[in-house]
């Protein structure tokens, strides 16, 4: 046997029992000795593993991502105190027995076990970026006798655990109003709802207290302050008259508002419209209004303008004014210097501004886009390659599709000036030059940025963006070899990955009475029945599954043959 057949049978022994880490063999060739010593814990350590990717959260962007990631590169563990994703948009009505709550859920352990992620059902209540950790805490329940609390370490860590209510500091409002966010407090109010009634009809009650009792005030007069204002009075008036006729009488719904108009992010029809249609329908909308105190048993108002102080007695307060970070984003924010902003800063790319390998999604977060005239010197000089100190057509035709990508206010000037392109911006400021000088560059791109707004905080926005970046971890091994993105101005190559951008489809403004106001692309606006039954249809196929589906449609069919449930459970 020669010393090379020696080598290879030793090293197949070794490969084929792992366990025999350390081993003495003692071989003769030729009337010689060798001694091998073979240390296999060595050779046999794995060299590669997957990414750990944490995804925080099981909202929209949350479980959007979840759904669309395709990439078995990575080993995922989504971490959330809540084990299924939440249609938020039908919340309002599970406030009135038009939905019921299940019928809105969907268990979030079925994408787990199609897609081969891990769940745990915990809270994130500390972000430890130096270190790559997470510290969570789980599930308080009353079934169960306290909590446990472990670390988990991640590679790449996805921020999506969305928002809470935002009180601004108001007295009395976390201890004694009603918010409007997770399935939970869409069953409290309900609950709160049907008791009232049931107290009114008490027969020792006087009209002064059924008054009160029925008295349900809405403070935020957004797209959910005015919904469950609608579906409240569609609830009063369609089934309240047959089940409790003898206090209808008495009930009274205020929507309060510290603007000027409710729906202020509306097309200007549609405010006017749902002003006009509440008046009409006996809802008290007191815009101007802003609440400074709540108590056990009244709400105070200050007037603006007149600065009046009003205290009025309430049943029931709901409460949906805007949203604010929660307390584990808060932290975070204090230590990656971004203690000051009033949301965490991420780039077009949705990567956390001042943290490496962390992403934040949804209403977490808002994207911090650059302005044109901060890289206008950059984009110059990137465009002049034959460094002359102007452009001529073809370098300036070399970058206008990377400034278009990069910087997407371009895009929404051009439109809102009715310019077919960048080039025709451009025109306007040389002329009929051909050749384009910095100080004309900037002269053409300086009103740009005026046109810079923060995405929304809604299910729209949250749901593209974590369809985007599934995407790009999709294709993270292929882009980093061949990057799609705009050029980098203000460095070599080309980005990663295209920047994100939200698509606008439209938003819907149930208004009751089976009328919806619709604000659809094209600055096409529909108020009226037709844009109620549009509604039906959308948020039908927006639900995430079939089964979904089904028992929405079946409670709206439920609810038109039978009524509203009122059952106190």
């Amino acid at each position: 046997m020669s010393i090379h057949s020696f080598y290879q049978t030793a090293f197949s022994f070794f490969k084929a029992y792992p366990s025999a880490s350390k081993l003495l063999v003692l071989s003769t060739f030729s009337g010689g000795g060798v001694l091998v010593y073979s240390d296999l814990n060595t050779v046999a350590a794995p060299t590669d593993r997957k990414k750990k990717v944490v995804v925080l959260g099981s909202g929209w962007s949350g479980y959007s991502f979840l759904s669309y990631l395709n990439n078995p590169n990575y080993e995922v563990q989504v971490v959330s105190p809540r084990n299924f994703f939440l249609f938020t948009p039908l919340l309002p009505s599970v406030t009135n027995g038009t939905v019921e709550a299940r019928s809105i859920v969907e268990p979030i352990r079925g994408l787990m076990r199609k897609k081969g992620f891990e769940y745990t059902e915990a809270e994130c209540v500390k972000i430890d970026a130096s270190n790559k950790k997470i510290h969570c805490r789980s599930k308080d329940s009353s079934r169960l006798k306290g909590t446990s609390e472990f670390d988990m370490d991640y590679d790449i860590l996805i921020i999506a655990v969305g928002a809470k209510p935002n009180t601004f500091n108001t007295p009395g409002v976390e201890e004694h109003a009603h918010f409007l966010k997770e399935a939970e407090d869409a069953l409290k109010i309900r609950q709160s709802v049907i008791d009232s009634f049931e107290r009114a009809s008490l027969p020792d009650l006087t009209e002064e207290e059924r008054k009160k009792i029925l008295h349900f005030v809405v403070v935020g007069g957004g797209p959910t302050g005015v919904e469950f204002s609608a579906e409240l009075y569609d609830f009063l008036v369609e089934d309240v008259s047959k089940i409790y006729p003898k206090v209808q009488e008495f009930t009274k719904i205020t929507l309060l508002e510290a603007g000027d108009h409710i729906l202020n992010m509306f097309d200007k029809r549609i405010t006017a419209f749902a002003e006009e249609k509440f008046q009409r329908d006996g809802i008290d909308l007191k815009t101007k209004s802003m609440v400074v105190g709540v108590t056990a048993d009244e709400i105070t108002t200050k007037e603006r303008g007149t600065g009046n102080v009003v205290s009025e007695p309430y049943g029931m307060v709901v409460w949906s004014t805007g949203i604010g970070s929660r307390p584990v984003i808060r932290d975070f924010m204090q230590q990656i210097g971004q203690g000051q902003r009033r949301v965490l800063a991420t780039d077009e790319w949705l990567r956390v501004e001042g943290c490496d390998g962390v992403y934040a999604l949804g209403d977490t977060a808002t994207i911090n886009q650059r302005k044109v005239m901060e890289d206008i010197g950059a984009i110059f000089s990137k465009a002049d390659k034959e460094e002359t100190g102007t452009l001529n057509k073809k370098e300036f035709k070399g970058v206008v599709k990377d400034i278009c990508q990069r910087y997407p206010q371009v895009e929404l000037y051009l439109k809102k000036n009715k310019m077919r392109n960048i080039a025709n911006l451009l025109k306007s400021a040389n002329g009929e030059d051909t050749e384009v000088s910095i100080e004309k560059f900037k002269q053409a791109l300086a009103e740009v940025d005026t046109q810079m707004k923060n995405l929304p905080a809604t299910a729209q926005v949250a749901s593209q963006q974590g369809k985007y970046l599934a995407k790009c971890f999709n294709k993270m091994e292929k882009c980093e070899k061949n990057p799609e993105g705009p050029l980098r101005f203000r460095g070599e190559g080309r980005h990663r990955f295209q920047p994100f951008r939200y698509r606008h489809f439209g938003s819907f403004a149930p208004l009751g009475g089976e009328q919806t106001a619709a604000e659809l692309p094209g600055d096409w606006v529909s108020i009226g029945h037709s844009s109620q039954w549009l509604w039906y249809s959308v948020y039908a196929s927006k639900l995430v599954s079939w089964r979904t589906r089904m028992l929405v449609v079946s409670d709206w069919a439920r609810r038109f043959i039978f009524g509203r449930d009122s059952s106190s459970i």
